[in-house]
């Protein structure tokens, strides 16, 4: 019993060594442990635990605020006052509530604010040619609290761009980015002074590219659209990404209210940089031009030419004496490159056009009667100029009414005249469209005068309605002379008769 306990005895001690062993060996095992966590954070791989928080944008926006400016203009509004205003009686009621304009001769000073991005360190300024238009006197505020006077080096009414000029050096600048670059999703930061607070920073995404809204003058639009929060008084300033690079310059919203909703449009930092280069270097810019107005083939208009599918532009008007009739361009001809490069959407095809100096020759991919061919033009000089009103006319007596859900008239050298278009036009003046009729979904107008029918002159209702039953299940495919500019339309087959 006792040898047992002896024994017993030896073996609690032996256990006890053990433990002791295991436990140095565990601290051991924790010591390197932690050295090694140590090491391995200091070695600037990922540590062990949750990541860091982001820290937003803020070092982005340490870096493009202060090349971002407040531009405040004045100008003298010349409108006469309404000599009711002047009544006596009107005065006895109303007394100071009435407005006054000075009695001199003179115009009420009326005053712009806006923004606009530094883009060189000796004073050059991108803003919009809307915020400084007719202006007389121009501000620079920069967000240091100087105040600068500033001089109009150029504006361009269709890009609604403006050079501005500050006699300063040493400015803080905002780098050019490459806008072809920027994708759909990119975040991105809008700066500016809206309303007239202050410089705000607020950001959202790219929404979509290549947008048209067509509010600008001549309309050389290839807006980059954001959700970034967008209102007046950002007009000319920055949209940067997050590299702290100008992709566009904010110009436009969309709004029932006139404050933001999220569709906010800006320039593209490409175009703006051959707009600033033109205008600082000549004063003017110069586009390059063909002298064609094209249309998208859409699925209808491609079933009704006998194509599989529908690709590229389709011609609808050749300007008489221009580089594309020079090169021997007809309407009706199809266009799918323009020097190899896809053409598949009308306003970038114009906007590339435009790009490219007059003078310079390109090649067209084209199609003519279902065979391709490779077509070379020597481009023009586009003389951009603004839309007309649209014009009706009241004195065409009613003709016949087709199966398009139209009244038409025959064109009269009277109707010609008064619509102010080209003389031997000849066709059929719309005079009425039936509001629910297939006509009216395709787009036609009061007013507008259709010349062909599936690519065969018409001039009388008769006429009309026989193309059109010619057409059967197929679309109607309409040439339609606007205003002076024809385009195709397409009626949906099996919606023209009857």
């Amino acid at each position: 019993m006792q040898r047992n306990r002896i024994f017993s005895g030896r073996n609690s001690g032996a256990s006890l060594r053990h433990l002791l062993v295991l436990l140095a060996l565990l601290l051991s095992v924790s010591t390197f442990s932690q050295v090694s966590a140590q090491s391995y954070t200091a070695s600037g791989a990922k540590p062990a635990g949750p990541a860091a928080a982001p820290t937003g944008y803020a070092d982005v926006v340490s870096r493009v605020t202060p090349a971002v400016v407040t531009v405040r203009s004045a100008r003298t509004a010349r409108a006469s006052q309404n000599p009711l205003l002047d009544d006596p009686t009107l005065r006895e009621f109303f007394g100071d509530r009435i407005p006054q304009m000075p009695q001199d001769g003179r115009g009420r000073r009326q005053r712009g604010l806006g923004s606009g991005v530094i883009v060189t360190a000796d004073g050059y300024i991108l803003t919009n040619n809307h915020v400084v238009e007719d202006a007389e006197q121009i501000t620079i505020e920069l967000t240091d609290g100087r105040t600068l006077t500033a001089k109009v080096v150029g504006t361009d009414q269709p890009s609604d761009l403006a050079v501005l000029k500050v006699d300063t050096g040493g400015l803080p600048v905002l780098p050019l980015g490459d806008s072809e670059r920027v994708r759909v999703g990119d975040i991105v930061l809008a700066v500016g002074n809206p309303l007239g607070i202050g410089q705000t920073v607020t950001s959202g995404i790219i929404s979509a590219k290549g947008r048209s809204t067509g509010l600008s003058d001549g309309s050389y639009e290839d807006f980059l659209q954001t959700d970034a929060p967008i209102n007046q008084g950002n007009s000319g300033g920055a949209l940067v990404n997050t590299s702290g690079e100008l992709v566009g310059i904010n110009s436009q919203i969309l709004s029932p209210s006139g404050g933001s909703i999220g569709i906010g449009f800006a320039i593209p930092s490409n175009m703006a940089r051959s707009v600033m280069e033109q205008l600082i270097k000549t004063g003017k810019v110069r586009r390059g031009q063909l002298g064609i107005v094209v249309q998208k083939v859409t699925p209808e208009m491609a079933q009704s030419l006998g194509m599989s599918n529908p690709r590229g532009l389709i011609v609808s008007q050749v300007q008489p004496g221009s580089a594309a009739e020079r090169a021997g361009i007809r309407r009706g001809d199809l266009i799918l490159s323009l020097n190899g490069a896809p053409a598949a959407d009308p306003n970038t095809f114009r906007n590339t056009v435009a790009g490219i100096a007059p003078g310079t020759q390109v090649t067209l991919g084209t199609v003519r009667g279902g065979a391709e061919q490779q077509v070379r033009a020597l481009l023009g000089e586009s003389q951009a100029k603004g839309a007309e009103q649209p014009k009706t006319d009241e004195g065409a007596k009613e003709g016949e009414t087709g199966q398009l859900g139209v009244t038409v008239s025959p064109l009269t050298p009277e109707i010609v005249a008064q619509l102010e278009l080209p003389q031997g036009t000849e066709g059929l003046y719309v005079r009425a469209v039936e509001p629910d009729g297939p006509a009216a979904d395709a787009g036609l107008r009061r007013g507008d005068v259709i010349e062909q029918v599936n690519q065969q002159p018409v001039m009388t209702g008769a006429q009309l309605k026989a193309a059109v039953g010619r057409a059967g299940s197929r679309p109607t495919l309409l040439l339609v002379n606007r205003q002076g500019t024809t385009l195709f339309l397409t009626v949906k087959g099996g919606e023209a008769g009857n």
